[in-house]
């Protein structure tokens, strides 16, 4: 398969988010070429700041290797990811970032911080940007358009 289907994967649980009310970002984990995990934003329901989707897909995916190592894995994620999942990929030694949108509010790969480009860290990340960029974008914009007319 080829990043646009795996991302498309990941746009499928960001639907997912939007039908309950959360902002709708969607990941999915993919380690030679099966997934290992699925996830969507989860704040609202869990009550939980760190439920974001990168965070969920992360530990799933350590739970269906047995080991937080991931070091051959790669996530996909619809939005750039903020500063404390971009923590958790270099915690979790993810080899490659995919992701959709930029978010220059608080993306924390190339618009607001270059926190994976920083060469102070031990493990380095390959990334990915811009793929489904429009549709991911989208979803995003008519989420919010939406929160405010409400």
């Amino acid at each position: 398969m080829k990043h646009e289907d795996w991302m498309r994967l990941a746009l499928n649980q960001a639907e997912k988010a939007a039908e309950d009310d959360e902002v709708p970002i969607g990941a999915v984990i993919v380690q030679n070429g099966q997934v290992l995990s699925i996830a969507h934003n989860q704040k609202e329901q869990e009550q939980d700041p760190t439920a974001h989707a990168e965070i969920i897909a992360i530990r799933r995916a350590a739970e269906a290797v047995g080991h937080w190592r991931l070091s051959e894995a790669v996530l996909y994620v619809t939005l750039e990811p903020c500063p404390m999942c971009a923590g958790a990929i270099i915690q979790s030694r993810i080899k490659h970032l995919v992701y959709g949108a930029n978010d220059p509010k608080g993306g924390a790969v190339e618009s607001v911080a270059k926190l994976l480009r920083d060469s102070l860290w031990n493990h380095k990340v390959e990334i990915t940007a811009g793929v489904l960029e429009e549709e991911c974008s989208i979803l995003l914009k008519n989420y919010f358009k939406r929160k405010r007319t409400c």
